[in-house]
C-alpha cells in the first residue's frame, strides 16, 4: 500500500460513484453493484450475479487539482478453457469529459468457467495499482470509468491534491436496461460501449443496467428500475429470451406488460422507450437455445450457434422476428393510453445492410466499430430533435 505523505486518500463511497446502485463492503475494499441488495438476493443464477457485478457504465467522479491519480483494485479475470484468452479490462480517465489516459490491471482474482460442464471455480489474486499521471495542474472534473466487463473491487483512491464531490451536472439521467450487447460485450473500452457512446452524444448521465445473458424480464430488475431516479428510461428486450429459450409466446406478452407496469409504478410519466432486438442472423427465424460452436473453439475461435428448430415457432417458440412483431403490437396498444411510451425497431440500429458491412464476429455480439454505429444511431433516433429523449442542449 502506498503511504507517501504527499498523497491524499479519499474514501470510496456512492458520493463519488456514478452508475452504481449499491456498494458492498468486502474484506479488501468495496464492490460496486448495478442491482440493489434486495434484487441480488433473488438472482437465480451465477451468470446474472456475475454480470451485475461487472461495472459497465460505473465511474468514479470527483473534482481536484491533482496531476496524478492512483487507484488500487482487485480485478476478476475470467478464463474459459478452450476459448481464446480474454483481454484485460480497461480503466479510462477523463478530464472534463475528454479522454486523458487508459490503463489495465494485469493480474487479480481468477474465475475459471467451463462452458461445457457449466462449472466454475475461483482463485484469489493480488491488489494492483492503476496510475494516471501528467494531468493538468488546474481545478477540473475527473472521471475514472471502470472496466465494463471485469468485476472490480475498489481498494483505495489516492491523489496528489485534495478531492471534492462534484456538483450535479444538470444533464438528464438516462437509465438503460438490456442484454450483453448493452452491457458492452466485445466493446474494447468502457466508454466504447454503445450506451456510453449514446449518452455522451446525447448529453445524458448514464446508468447502464445491461446484463450479459440477463435481460430476461425479471421482476426484481423491473423493481430496481422503478425505484431508481431517472429522467429517461429505455429497455431493450428480446435476444436473451430467445438464446436462453426461456419462454413461449403465450408468456412473453404478459411478461412484457408486467415489466412495463412495474416501471410505470415509479415513473408514470417518464419517457420510456422499448427497443426491439438488433439483427442477429442465427436467431432471426431459429429459436434457441444458443450454444458455443465447439468446432470453432477447437480452432481457437469463439462462435455461437442456434440449436432450435424453426418449425417450433408454430408451437410458440420465440425468434427475433416473432419478438419484434409482438413488441411493436404491444407497445402500440399501450401507447394509446400512455403518451410517454415509445417504440424503436432494433433493425434501425443494426440491420441487414450493417451486417453485410460489419458482421457479428461471434455471430451474437457486435465488435467495437458496430458498438459505435449503434451508439450513434441510438443518439440520433432517441436524443435527436424528433426523438422521445429530445432534451434542450445545455
Amino acid at each position: 500500500m502506498n503511504t507517501r505523505p504527499n498523497w491524499t486518500t479519499t474514501p470510496i463511497g456512492l458520493d463519488i460513484l456514478r452508475g452504481a446502485l449499491d456498494l458492498e463492503r468486502t474484506e479488501r475494499g468495496v464492490l460496486p453493484h448495478r442491482l440493489p441488495a434486495h434484487a441480488r438476493q433473488q438472482i437465480p443464477d451465477g451468470q446474472l450475479a456475475m454480470a451485475e457485478s461487472q461495472p459497465s457504465g460505473v465511474r468514479l467522479a470527483f473534482r481536484s487539482r491533482a496531476t496524478a491519480v492512483e487507484l488500487d483494485v482487485v480485478a476478476t479475470k475470467r478464463v474459459y478453457p478452450g476459448a481464446p484468452p480474454r483481454p484485460d479490462g480497461v480503466y479510462e480517465l477523463l478530464v472534463d469529459g475528454r479522454l486523458a489516459g487508459r490503463a489495465s490491471a494485469p493480474d487479480g482474482d481468477t474465475l475459471t468457467i467451463d462452458l461445457a460442464s457449466g462449472t466454475a471455480h475461483s482463485r484469489p489474486g493480488p491488489v494492483e495499482t492503476i496510475s494516471f499521471t501528467g494531468l493538468p495542474d488546474t481545478e477540473k472534473g475527473i472521471e475514472i470509468w471502470l472496466p465494463h466487463d471485469e468485476t472490480t473491487q475498489l481498494v483505495a483512491l489516492r491523489t496528489n491534491a485534495p478531492v471534492s464531490t462534484p456538483q450535479p451536472s444538470g444533464r438528464p439521467v438516462w437509465l438503460h436496461h438490456g442484454s450483453s450487447i448493452s452491457h458492452g460485450s466485445n466493446a474494447a473500452t468502457p466508454t466504447g460501449t454503445w450506451p456510453a457512446l449514446a449518452a455522451a452524444l446525447g448529453g445524458a448521465e448514464l446508468i447502464n443496467l445491461g446484463f450479459g445473458g440477463g435481460a430476461l424480464l425479471d421482476p426484481f430488475t423491473a423493481r430496481a428500475i422503478r425505484d431508481t431516479p431517472a429522467d429517461l428510461i429505455s429497455v431493450k428486450i428480446g435476444i436473451n429470451l430467445v438464446n436462453a429459450d426461456l419462454m413461449r409466446l403465450r408468456a412473453f406478452g404478459p411478461a412484457v406488460h408486467g415489466f412495463l407496469d412495474t416501471i410505470r409504478e415509479g415513473h408514470p410519466t417518464t419517457p420510456l422507450l422499448v427497443v426491439s432486438p438488433i439483427l442477429c442472423p442465427i436467431h432471426e427465424h431459429t429459436p434457441g437455445p444458443a450454444a458455443p460452436d465447439y468446432s470453432a473453439m477447437s480452432e481457437g475461435r469463439l462462435r455461437f450457434i442456434a440449436t432450435g428448430d424453426p418449425a417450433e415457432t408454430a408451437a410458440g417458440k420465440l425468434t427475433l422476428t416473432v419478438i419484434r412483431d409482438e413488441l411493436a403490437r404491444l407497445v402500440g396498444r399501450r401507447a394509446a393510453t400512455d403518451p410517454h411510451l415509445h417504440h424503436l425497431d432494433g433493425l434501425a440500429l443494426y440491420g441487414e445492410t450493417d451486417h453485410a458491412e460489419l458482421p457479428l464476429p461471434d455471430a451474437l455480439h457486435p465488435d467495437p466499430a458496430t458498438h459505435r454505429r449503434i451508439g450513434e444511431r441510438f443518439a440520433g433516433l432517441a436524443f435527436g430533435d424528433d426523438g422521445p429523449f429530445a432534451v434542450k442542449r445545455r
